[in-house]
């Protein structure tokens, strides 16, 4: 599935729906979404990510969560279920991240993930 598909909402790009599977750039293992828009503490700052993961087909290991965003996604391998509450969703999320962007930073990935 392309990736192109998704350039319409988080920044210009639709977030893909929790339970979508991607294979992360330069990574090996396939990872399912689990969170969209998790905001973390790092290095004493809120730090928000698009997406958070865990490998599949294991499932949530507390130990193996991974955080990324949209740009760090390299092939969409299944998209996860999506209805009129997906979108409504999307635009709720989309408007209050602009009333709060000086609540949180955005999180950068700075090491693939193998």
């Amino acid at each position: 599935m392309s990736l192109s598909l998704y350039k319409i909402k988080i920044g210009g790009v639709s977030m893909l729906p929790i339970g979508s599977i991607v294979y992360l750039k330069e990574g090996t293992s396939k990872i399912m979404i689990l969170n969209r828009g998790p905001i973390i503490e790092q290095e004493g700052e809120h730090t928000m990510f698009d997406y958070s993961g865990c490998f599949y087909p294991q499932g949530l290991v507390p130990e193996n969560v991974f955080y990324f965003n949209h740009e760090n996604i390299d092939d969409v391998v299944f998209e996860g279920y999506k209805d009129n509450e997906e979108d409504r969703f999307q635009k709720l999320f989309s408007d209050w991240k602009k009333d709060n962007e000086d609540q949180y930073i955005k999180g950068k990935v700075t090491e693939p993930l193998k």
